[in-house]
């Protein structure tokens, strides 16, 4: 008995469509040619796990570009740009108007290669076949551009019924598993919505972000100014020493839209507290400190505040369903103190505000007292800060609102996009190994309890900002890239880390490498490669 047989014959007993094996270990493809005699041991994966709904999403994204070329023939690209919504949001080249019509064409040519059942047909090829004879024959020259880089001999190509394209990672078996889909006009293209892991037979409600959007295309429209499209782009920059002057060229960008922030701040004499939000890794601390910088040259004096200094004491903390101490949910702050202590603030008083002692447990009183004059404002930093129950008392007038994000424009190529939270995980594995005594094991472990934390606690509450800050840089994967590594191999294989450990490993052989020399000392990276000029 083969895996897709024995897969088809366990399904029963499976809640979730089971779409990838783990046999010996190994990940693998229920088509490949597996006798389950032959394994020592194996188990399946559904999408309601990691790996098994990205395999699924991988799939309907083929799926779709498969549906668009039967559709409208070559000439009409489609290029997978960001996420959105739960789903990708995708552009479209050519001669075709995106419009409802197109939506339809689209939509009932996939629904007809699902109800076809067609084969995800891999086969692999030399990489000089793969550039001449395959890919520059289809006009994909983005793929031709990045695996000119590429060090392996070979490459997994996968083909629906004559359609061939490159994608890293693994598929469905066929075409009959990707029932849960849907495509939404949105802006000048479309939208492609997705389950999710939690819920992978359901399709979440299409949920237009329009300030996350504009800043992901005004971030995306940046770095085609700047001739960095994908990786392919980038490598190229790296490998004809143009990498400096882009390190330079996009940090001087980032300053002047932290100028601007500052600047429209100044322009609203009311506020008196700048709040600052964003999932982990965004270098919310970094950016803290420049945005004060520039504040200061707007003729206002800024103070931080982190609102971790307003924890509840240990004992008061709230746990999860797992017992633990749950310092992520608001109930982990002192809101009343807050609150009371920001309102007698902007009242004209004295207040001494309080320090966490996270050896302790408990907030302590040292004496830093506080009182806001007429250029007074405080900047504060911490995961609720976008939500407005964290400062009820305080007037919207007296509030500017700050959502950071680490907001990945690079694509691997056209068809295989860049997630932002690899960009964060991996920022984050590098700063915790220098920092926090933290191992990539460690990092990766509890990154899925950190994800949940920012889907409650941040996320739903990003729209409602005033102004929204891309930390990411074009060229950061390659600098970071030679601190990931070391610490990713050192993931043994049986550790259940390895299977993301080897993901991620994959995915960085893609960059070649920039050092982290040509950093300015006050860049975002340095937060997380160390070096910064900034207490972070």
């Amino acid at each position: 008995m083969n895996l897709m047989e024995a897969a088809l014959e366990a399904q029963s007993r499976y809640p979730h469509k089971i779409v990838l094996a783990r046999a010996d270990g190994k990940l693998c493809e229920l088509s490949d040619n597996i006798l389950v005699e032959d394994t020592c041991n194996y188990e399946w994966v559904t999408t309601a796990d990691t790996s098994g709904m990205q395999t699924y999403r991988r799939s309907v994204t083929l799926l779709m570009l498969k549906a668009v070329r039967d559709a409208y023939g070559r000439e009409v690209k489609v290029c997978v740009e960001y996420s959105l919504s739960r789903g990708y949001y995708c552009s479209v080249s050519g001669n075709v108007k995106v419009d409802s019509v197109f939506i339809e064409k689209v939509s009932e040519r996939m629904r007809e290669l699902v109800d076809r059942a067609l084969p995800f047909t891999k086969f692999t090829v030399g990489l000089d076949e793969a550039i001449i004879k395959k890919f520059e024959r289809y006009g994909m020259k983005d793929k031709v551009h990045l695996l000119k880089y590429r060090r392996s001999s070979a490459v997994n190509i996968y083909r629906i019924e004559g359609f061939e394209d490159y994608f890293y990672g693994y598929m469905v078996p066929d075409t009959s598993y990707l029932t849960v889909w849907e495509l939404f006009l949105y802006d000048k293209g479309f939208v492609l919505q997705l389950p999710e892991k939690n819920a992978p037979e359901e399709l979440p409600k299409f949920n237009p972000q329009n300030k996350l959007f504009h800043v992901l295309d005004e971030s995306t429209k940046l770095a085609a100014k700047l001739g960095i499209a994908n990786v392919g782009d980038l490598n190229d920059a790296v490998a004809s020493g143009e990498i400096n002057e882009l390190i330079l060229v996009q940090e001087a960008l980032q300053e002047k839209n932290i100028a601007d922030i500052a600047e429209d701040i100044a322009s609203r004499p009311e506020v008196k507290f700048v709040m600052i939000a964003g999932p982990s890794s965004s270098g919310k601390t970094t950016f803290s400190h420049r945005l004060s910088i520039q504040l200061r040259t707007q003729g206002l004096r800024p103070h931080p505040i982190g609102l971790d200094d307003y924890f509840v004491n240990r004992e008061n903390t709230p746990k999860d369903e797992d017992g633990n101490y749950n310092f992520e949910c608001l109930e982990a702050i002192d809101v009343e103190q807050f609150n009371s202590d920001m309102t007698r603030l902007l009242a004209g008083e004295e207040v001494e505000l309080p320090t966490f002692n996270f050896k302790t447990g408990r907030r302590e009183y040292k004496g830093n007292i506080k009182k806001l004059g007429p250029d007074d404002i405080l900047v504060i930093e911490g995961i609720h800060g976008l939500n407005d129950k964290l400062s009820h008392s305080l007037d919207k007038k007296n509030k500017y609102k700050i959502y950071i994000s680490a907001l990945t424009q690079l694509n691997v190529d056209e068809h295989n996009r860049i997630p932002t939270t690899d960009g964060r995980l991996i920022r984050r594995m590098v700063r915790d190994a220098r920092t926090r005594g933290t191992n990539a094991k460690g990092t990766i472990a509890m990154w899925d309890s950190v994800r949940k934390g920012e889907e409650k606690n941040i996320f739903p509450y990003q729209e409602t900002a005033d102004a929204m800050f891309n930390s990411a840089m074009l060229y950061e994967l390659a600098v970071l890239k030679p601190y990931a590594e070391p610490a990713l191999f050192g993931i043994r294989p049986g550790e259940p880390e390895y299977e993301e450990a080897k993901r991620l490993l994959k995915f960085l052989d893609y960059f070649l490498t920039v050092g982290s020399e040509e950093l300015p000392k006050n860049s975002i990276i340095r937060e997380f490669v160390g070096g910064s000029c900034f207490k972070v």
